[in-house]
This record gives structure tokens, C-alpha cells and sequence, in this order.
């Protein structure tokens, strides 16, 4: 979810673990024939974090006004407040040096493949992905990205990443649910003076008109979120090293208190915290259904 620069505007990937398969010790059944035991394909205790995604991975409008603010991301952020998925698997001091932060305001998932490429360099245990917020969040319901589209770029960041780091693990959140941040924040006289700048238009624009047409619009934007978040877990089910969120991003009920003071739409440092919170639970799982 992204505020352009005019308006105000999961994925884990690491991975000690390898591919299902047979190992080669094992006791010895009752005719003699060796037990083999697959080994586990999901390393819960990554060492090293790469992020990719978008605003909301880079903190946007969570400290300043139209800023980024990397310290309080979720996924690699530094702020002891938050408490980033970095810093609760690795620790502050090794987070510092073992985690990197690819995600760039505005990005839509075309540029995913570019990031990923990115991260791979870093050789991460793990890859936390948040992206298609601003897939969704276009002038119109026309120009949102269509789902083949999306699904392509998807695709082909996985391909790039499993490039050059084949062995990392990737958490992969699911998209937010942009109609319920309306809701949440449209009883906000100044988010929605905000909102007028341009932000997110296809779901914000005019929030207070309840008329059929600009329900429609809305229903529009949620369906294709919805759409987004089954390509992910669609694609993410294809590579044994990765793990979806289940649609816990889609779920959280976002407050005000977890929303940007600066424009209602991204999440607060407190939002951002909630955002680390389900990670790490997801990506320490023992069992995860996906």
C-alpha cells in the first residue's frame, strides 16, 4: 500500500533446510531395509533477512509526513517499539548486520523481480514479501493490474530469486484489505482531506459517497485484491521453501491507533509492530497449513 509522492501518500525466505526428500541414516525396520526420514523443509530460525515490497515495508508516513522511515519497518526495522521480524529471529545486534531493506515506495509487483534479484545477492536464510497494495491503489478501477499480469511478475521474481539464492526461504504476506482502511479511516476528518490529494484513488477517492456507483468501485478494488492474495498463495504453494500468511494481513483489523496519523492509510509505528507480530508467528510455525 503506497502514497504517491504527489498525495500524501509473507515470505520468509533463509533457509537451512532443503527439499523434502529421503535421508540417508535412519534405524533399521524389522526386514532389515533402512528407515529414511525426510528432512525438514522449513527453518524457523532463519539468520539473515532480506525485504522486498513496497511503502509499507519502508516505514512510509509512519514518522514524518511523505517520508520514509526503514528504522520501524516491520520486516527489518531497527526501533525497539516495533520490534521487526529481524530483530525478534535474530536479535538487535545481529539484525543490524545480517538483514537488508530492498523495498521501495511505489513499487507494484513489476518491480518485485528487480528486488528480488537484489536480495538474492545478499545470500538471505530468509525473504520477506509484501507487495500489491499499489496494484490495487490506481487513478482508476481500469488501470489496476490486471490478475494474469500480476500473477507473471509474481512468477518471475520467484524464478529470479531462486537464481541466485536458490536455498532461501520466503515468507509471503498477503495484500491488505484497502476497503477496510477506508472504513477505518473515512470517520477521520483530516485522512480524508488527505485522501483528496490523490491518494489511492480507486478505493479513497470521495469516501463519504455512499452511492451505488462508488460502491461498485470499491467492491472492484476489494475483488481484486482478493484475486491478488489468491495468486500469491497459489504461487507460494509451488516452492517447497515458501510460506504464505493465510490472509492474516487481509484479516487485521486495523484501528486508528494502528494507522498513520499523517494519513490514515499506512500503518502507524504501532501498525507496524502489529505487522511484525504476525510474521513471526507464521514464520516460527511449527506446522503451517500455508
Amino acid at each position: 500500500m503506497t502514497a504517491p509522492a504527489a498525495a500524501l501518500t509473507a515470505v520468509l525466505v533463509a533457509g537451512t533446510g532443503v527439499l523434502a526428500g529421503c535421508g540417508s541414516g535412519g534405524s533399521a525396520t524389522p526386514d532389515g531395509a533402512k528407515k529414511h526420514t525426510a528432512a525438514p523443509v522449513w527453518n524457523r530460525s532463519p539468520e539473515s533477512v532480506a525485504a522486498v515490497g513496497d511503502s509499507i515495508t519502508r516505514g512510509f508516513d509512519a514518522c514524518a509526513v511523505l517520508a520514509d522511515c526503514p528504522e520501524v519497518s516491520w520486516a527489518t526495522g531497527t526501533d525497539p517499539a516495533v520490534r521487526s521480524l529481524a530483530e525478534r529471529l535474530l536479535g538487535p545486534t545481529a539484525a543490524k548486520k545480517n538483514s537488508w531493506n530492498h523495498a521501495t515506495t511505489g513499487a507494484t509487483m513489476t518491480d518485485l523481480p528487480d528486488q528480488m534479484e537484489l536480495a538474492a545477492r545478499e545470500k538471505p536464510e530468509l525473504v520477506t514479501v509484501m507487495a500489491g497494495a499499489n496494484d490495487a491503489c490506481r487513478d482508476t478501477t481500469g488501470h489496476m493490474t490486471s490478475v494474469a499480469d500480476f500473477r507473471a511478475s509474481f512468477e518471475t521474481a520467484m524464478r529470479r530469486l531462486r537464481a541466485g539464492a536458490p536455498k532461501a526461504q520466503v515468507y509471503v504476506s498477503s495484500v491488505p484489505d484497502l476497503k477496510r482502511l477506508w472504513s477505518t479511516g473515512r470517520g477521520n476528518p483530516l485522512g480524508r482531506q488527505i485522501w483528496k490529494l490523490g491518494l489511492c484513488p480507486s478505493m479513497l477517492r470521495d469516501a463519504q459517497d455512499m452511492s451505488e456507483v462508488a460502491r461498485q468501485r470499491r467492491a472492484t478494488v476489494y475483488e481484486r485484491v482478493v484475486a491478488y492474495n489468491e495468486v500469491l498463495k497459489d504461487v507460494c504453494a509451488k516452492d517447497a521453501r515458501c510460506r504464505y500468511d493465510g490472509g492474516a494481513v487481509f484479516g487485521y483489523r486495523f484501528t486508528g491507533e494502528q494507522l498513520s496519523k499523517w494519513d490514515w492509510f499506512h500503518p502507524s509505528k504501532d501498525g507496524q509492530g502489529r505487522l511484525a507480530e504476525i510474521a513471526y508467528r507464521k514464520v516460527t510455525a511449527e506446522k503451517y497449513p500455508g
